[in-house]
């Protein structure tokens, strides 16, 4: 008998119904993890600490291809969140460093890269890893890096995902 293969998913929930969302899956029996970070509001009287959603308008979710169709069908679900056409699948490793980070650090923020044309970067994943580059250009999700390399200007389409801006 072959075992079950679940893959880690990216779900784009309705604005502010991430934790809605993780319970309604959760209630169904699917495995599912809605990344909390602890931070301190001010109301008019006095501050206090909540738990809100690490990235808005996110859930990740671990199911079988086959499960995918009913996921689709909870409640606040907008859709999964597609790559290259299918559904993005987040590798566990990545999964799991999140949970360790959000247990080693108090008051964290996700905060998407800003690229922007002429930024110096480094090349996270891929052939051209720790490599440094200058984006050139910006398409969607892919950005142009021009990495000076051997005396050549190598010029590559890259994944945003696999980019890091250099620190000054």
């Amino acid at each position: 008998m072959s075992e079950i293969v679940k893959y880690w998913y990216v779900l784009y929930t309705k604005p502010r119904w991430e934790k809605k969302v993780f319970s309604l899956l959760d209630e169904r029996g699917f495995e599912a993890y809605c990344p909390l970070t602890r931070v301190q509001r001010k109301w008019s009287d006095r501050m206090k600490w909540v738990e809100e959603p690490l990235f808005k308008s996110y859930v990740f979710v671990r199911v079988t291809p086959e499960e995918l169709a009913r996921v689709r069908l909870v409640g606040g679900v907008v859709n999964f969140v597609y790559w290259l056409g299918k559904p993005a699948v987040v590798k566990r490793e990545e999964i799991e460093t999140i949970r360790k980070f959000l247990h080693d650090y108090r008051d964290v923020q996700a905060v998407p890269l800003d690229l922007r044309e002429n930024m110096q970067v480094t090349v996270i994943q891929g052939a051209f890893m720790n490599k440094k580059g200058v984006v050139r250009k910006i398409i969607h999700n892919k950005v142009q890096v021009i990495i000076e390399s051997i005396g050549y200007s190598l010029v590559a389409m890259i994944d945003k995902s696999n980019l890091t801006m250099v620190e000054r």
